[in-house]
């Protein structure tokens, strides 16, 4: 099994911290050792390297969100908390966790300026975390059971469920009744069936604390069907490793704060084939632009020599924007018997010179049938539309008749049918 090393720190302030070497099962590889944070890089080695941050540093919760990518959660989660929080959530960063059976999902808020000095007080000592985790996350979560963990003047408390907290300056039995679990709690709930709390308890001990908090053990067994208390001899650290090792908890290296991929040593062997790639690419780059300036210029010539022809048919013509509309235009002209392409193409000159003098209006389709030309068009107003129809009908040829319209934001799209008169 990879072998990773868990590291407990105490306070930005502290120098030292507290480690053990343990497989990804949690079990204990040598024993937990203690010492300047700076001496931790030479056993963590090869290892994965998890930081338990202290608890106080650290919000823990859970929450439900009906959304599951987990960009989008990221996102969310500043607005789901924001009125739980007394800082800014500008000034925080917040990490989820996966989703728990339940439906919830376990967060980590911390102040963004506290993750930073983490990082870079961890980064002067040599050390590089793979995960960085609130070491309340270092008591197992056993369904159907609240774990408790006596370390100092702090006990922490995960009930089975979606709870994991640390609360200060309390004995295990205030603690369990913050958080509503001893009996005398539960009877003042009015739904108690339904929200029976989990009837045993495990609670860990560093040496001595379950001689000073016997009292409360003794008076929790009234109230839970057990309660079991373990002493840790080597300390809190041991118990907190093998927890975190198996991948509990929430990993606060996420977003912007996530391991980045190293991306030039992996192309680094496929630099000279990118370079003949980018080489090939340019080249073909070059030669599309050189046949188009050729092509432009060949488009160009034939445009004025177009131009010059067409002013000896039509006087003082200043430009031509498209040569063939005109040539089918003159070919319309010249037609005879009013046959259905002669019909067809007088219409949309008709409808060409109705646009021209009646605002911006834009042709988004044409099709015909049976003598009758079907037009879409996109105008900025209604107003435009009804004069491009009665201009359309002053030529006395045709007559256009508006099918439909639709507001499409500050565009107004129409459907007209263009038809000769009658007799």
């Amino acid at each position: 099994m990879a072998e990773v090393l868990v590291l407990k720190v105490a306070d930005l302030s502290d120098p030292a911290a507290d480690w053990i070497v343990v497989d990804s099962s949690g079990a204990r590889l040598g024993p937990p050792v203690t010492g300047p944070l700076s001496a931790a890089r030479i056993d963590v080695g090869e290892r994965r390297l998890i930081v338990l941050l202290p608890a106080a540093d650290v919000l823990t919760t859970s929450l439900e969100l009906p959304v599951k990518s987990p960009a989008k959660i990221q996102q969310a989660l500043p607005f789901a908390l924001e009125e739980y929080l007394a800082d800014d959530v500008e000034d925080l960063h917040f990490a989820a966790g996966t989703r728990r059976e339940s439906g919830k999902i376990p967060v980590s808020v911390i102040k963004r300026r506290t993750l930073e000095s983490w990082l870079e007080k961890l980064s002067d000592a040599g050390l590089k975390p793979d995960a960085l985790l609130a070491e309340t996350y270092g008591l197992a979560r056993i369904p159907g059971t609240i774990s408790l963990l006596i370390a100092k003047d702090q006990v922490f408390i995960n009930d089975g469920a979606d709870t994991e907290l640390v609360l200060q300056g309390v004995r295990p039995a205030e603690a369990l009744a913050a958080i509503g679990a001893t009996e005398e709690e539960l009877e003042e709930r009015e739904n108690a069936e339904q929200t029976r709390a989990p009837r045993h308890v495990l609670a860990y001990c560093e040496p001595g604390s379950e001689e000073t908090y016997a009292h409360d053990f003794v008076a929790l067994r009234h109230d839970f069907d057990s309660v079991d208390v373990k002493v840790l001899p080597d300390g809190v650290l041991p118990r907190l490793a093998v927890t975190a090792a198996t991948g509990a908890g929430v990993n606060l290296l996420q977003g912007e704060f996530g391991a980045r991929t190293e991306y030039a040593s992996l192309l680094r062997p496929w630099r000279q084939a990118a370079m003949l790639l980018l080489a090939l690419g340019a080249i073909g780059i070059a030669a599309k632009a050189i046949d188009y300036v050729k092509l432009s210029r060949q488009e160009a010539g034939l445009r004025e020599q177009f131009l010059a022809e067409y002013r000896e048919i039509a006087p003082g013509t200043d430009d031509v924007r498209d040569p063939v509309a005109v040539i089918s235009s003159l070919r319309a002209r010249a037609g005879a018997g009013g046959g259905a392409p002669t019909v067809f193409l007088q219409s949309l000159e008709q409808l060409s010179k109705a646009i021209e003098q009646h605002g911006e209006a834009s042709i988004q389709a044409i099709s015909y049938r049976a003598g009758v030309v079907d037009v879409r068009l996109s105008a900025p107003s209604v107003s435009v539309l009804d004069n491009i129809q009665r201009s359309i009908d002053q030529g006395g040829s045709f007559e256009a008749e508006i099918q439909s319209t639709d507001q499409d934001g500050d565009k107004v799209n129409s459907r007209i049918q263009i038809q000769a008169s009658g007799p």
